[in-house]
């Protein structure tokens, strides 16, 4: 299984994973960046500084797969179509 590895960007100060995790793929890396984004925003509150941070998710040779902004964690997405049709 590949290993992803969540760093935090708030403003030019990168929080660097050092452990990662191992995950199925890009998508489950996907939910734990926004479940991860969740947590801290409930604990800390949303303070300006987190409200501009990213997370960036990347691979075991240092590329970005993602970036995840915090802000965009605050959004609920529908695990479904919301159409009836």
């Amino acid at each position: 299984m590949p290993r992803y590895f969540f760093n935090t960007r708030i403003g030019d100060e990168l929080i660097d994973d050092p452990e990662g995790e191992e995950l199925r793929d890009p998508d489950r890396a996907w939910e734990v960046a926004r479940s991860m984004i969740r947590e801290i925003l409930r604990s800390e509150g949303a303070q300006p500084g987190l409200l501009s941070a990213v997370i960036e998710v990347t691979d075991d040779e240092g590329e970005i797969v993602l970036e995840f902004p915090f802000t965009e964690a605050m959004f609920d997405t529908p695990d479904r179509s919301v159409t009836k049709h």
